[in-house]
């Protein structure tokens, strides 16, 4: 039987609202609808029943909910448990360098995924209107992280190594509490927003009055906290250093806009967990550019080559270029990734090879945006909808084959999925002249439960008339996956040479599409408003 009393951590370790919660726990539930089963009976219910009884034996739940909010505690249990013994192996100064980016990774993956699981406790006690919104959401994002730590130790052939975070049943108690929500919510996937914000100027609720001004401007509705300038107008010349100012001087939690003139600026770029509500607006694609060329051939991991990489939530960017400049050869080499909930991204480009953009996890949306790359260029596990984008496929290496999109949902009651509505799928100009050299897709399976729609789309003819690829020849995921198209039109939109497989739909319903629209999706009511383009509210 495990107690928090039992764990290897300091009470102090623990999160504040985690500390209060185990220490003063009230049911949730009134006694008329309290059940006596014993924990083996609820742990049955769940995907992973021995994890649960290893590590629940102590619980003794009278209601669904509480054995969810339970299910989530003993997964904050063994995230704490995992964080400190990880702590413990990275500082151990024998072990070598690739290790030692690896250890450094996961333990701010660790970090964040405990962040997601407090967050859920705290919103499920204090407010549990809004808990149907966001819990199903940060439990995603928190098994997403691990999933992720768990490919970097195999992206750098460490598999064998004894990890901490991954031994310590994080994954399994996670994925319980999603089955747990899920069942509470009545919905695996989707959760509408529309109760709870409503706008009706075409973007989504969690845009607010003043930031949609900034996106809709195309001058700066307002000054800015802080310029950034790589001719000394502005002051500072680093976006880090910029961002990092407002972020010391702003008071509470308002939003900081930080404006990036033009310019090509070569850094690395981290937006922190703590730095929420950041916007960055730049002077548009062709002039404010941000630069890096880290790649996995150079010895970092996917999740590390970033150019700009983004953890706090409410991000904005517009009028921006992230570029990683490794080239084909390079191999993974990420131009943005992202997993910074309720963000927008509006009229950016996003430019690399393989793994160009990273939608690591949260809710996302790309509006009016380019994108380009080769190899599973779209990526990860967030919940994302791209609308009016241009997505212009390159020229890979030789024996390559393209794929557009990897999604990465791995856990059947993640509400995770990528989008892609009313957008233009076309050769970028390098490809144009050897374009029947080579294949490609609209999308492959990073993970068995992938998710991947294509709606209202123009495909040109470089995509292959089967549409769908196979993750490395392997067909494991072709029953769980689902894969769908919805009134595309062009050369390649046809589906009557599709692939096969039973998680493919190619005439997909009105009523199956409007699960993958702003609304539903990624919790937002409407769509935003298409430039120049007029757009419907639904399908």
């Amino acid at each position: 039987m495990r107690t928090v009393s039992k764990l290897s951590l300091s009470l102090l370790s623990l999160p504040f609202f985690f500390l209060s919660f185990i220490c003063s726990h009230e049911p949730i539930l009134a006694a008329d609808e309290t059940t006596n089963k014993d924990i083996s009976w609820w742990c049955n219910t769940t995907p992973n029943p021995d994890a649960c009884n290893h590590y629940m034996a102590q619980f003794n739940p009278k209601s669904k909910e509480e054995f969810r909010t339970m299910a989530i505690q003993a997964a904050m249990e063994r995230a704490l448990y995992a964080q400190n013994r990880a702590k413990k192996v990275g500082f151990n100064s024998k072990i070598s360098k690739t290790k030692k980016i690896v250890y450094k990774e996961c333990n701010h993956l660790i970090h964040n995924t405990i962040l997601e699981l407090n967050n859920t406790l705290q919103i499920i006690q204090t407010n549990p209107t809004l808990a149907d919104f966001h819990v199903q959401t940060w439990l995603s994002t928190a098994l997403t992280n691990i999933d992720i730590c768990h490919s970097s130790y195999h992206e750098l052939n460490l598999a064998k190594l004894s990890s901490p975070i991954l031994s310590a049943n994080v994954s399994e108690l996670i994925s319980n509490s999603l089955a747990a929500n899920a069942a509470l919510s009545g919905n695996s996937s989707t959760t509408s927003y529309s109760d709870y914000h409503v706008n009706n100027d075409g973007f989504p609720g969690w845009v607010r009055a003043g930031d949609r001004k900034l996106l809709q401007n195309l001058g700066l509705a307002r000054k800015p906290n802080v310029v950034v300038a790589q001719d000394g107008s502005g002051q500072f010349t680093s976006i880090q250093e910029g961002i990092n100012h407002a972020i010391s001087e702003r008071v509470g939690s308002a939003r900081v806009v930080v404006y990036v003139k033009k310019g090509v600026y070569a850094e690395n770029i981290l937006i922190s967990r703590t730095m929420d509500n950041v916007m960055l607006v730049g002077d548009g694609v062709r002039y404010t550019v941000i630069v890096g060329n880290q790649s996995s051939a150079a010895g970092f991991t996917t999740y590390s080559t970033a150019t700009v990489a983004v953890d706090g939530a409410g991000f904005i960017a517009r009028g921006i270029t992230f570029r990683n400049t490794a080239g084909p050869e390079g191999g993974q080499a990420v131009a943005l990734r992202s997993a910074s909930d309720l963000s927008v991204f509006y009229a950016c480009s996003f430019e690399g090879y393989q793994d160009t953009l990273f939608a690591q996890a949260q809710r996302q949306f790309y509006k009016s945006c380019y994108i380009y790359g080769t190899v599973d260029f779209i990526f990860g596990n967030a919940a994302v909808v791209f609308q009016n984008c241009a997505i212009y496929v390159r020229k890979p290496m030789s024996g390559q084959a393209n794929s557009v999109t990897a999604q990465g949902r791995g856990d059947p009651f993640q509400n995770t999925g990528i989008s892609i509505q009313n957008c233009r799928i076309m050769a970028a100009p390098d490809l144009k002249p050897v374009v029947g050299s080579f294949k490609t897709y609209l999308g492959r399976p990073w993970q068995p439960y992938s998710r991947t729609v294509v709606m209202k789309s123009y495909i040109d003819d470089l995509v292959a008339p089967e549409g769908w690829s196979t993750w490395d020849g392997s067909d494991s995921a072709l029953s769980t996956l689902y894969y769908g198209e919805y009134q595309n039109f062009g050369p390649a939109a046809s589906t009557a040479n599709r692939v096969n497989w039973t998680g493919y739909h190619a005439a997909m319903s009105p009523r199956e599409a409007s699960q993958f629209t702003v609304s539903k999706l990624i919790t937002g009511r409407a769509w935003l408003p298409a430039t120049g383009v007029p757009f419907a509210a639904g399908l």
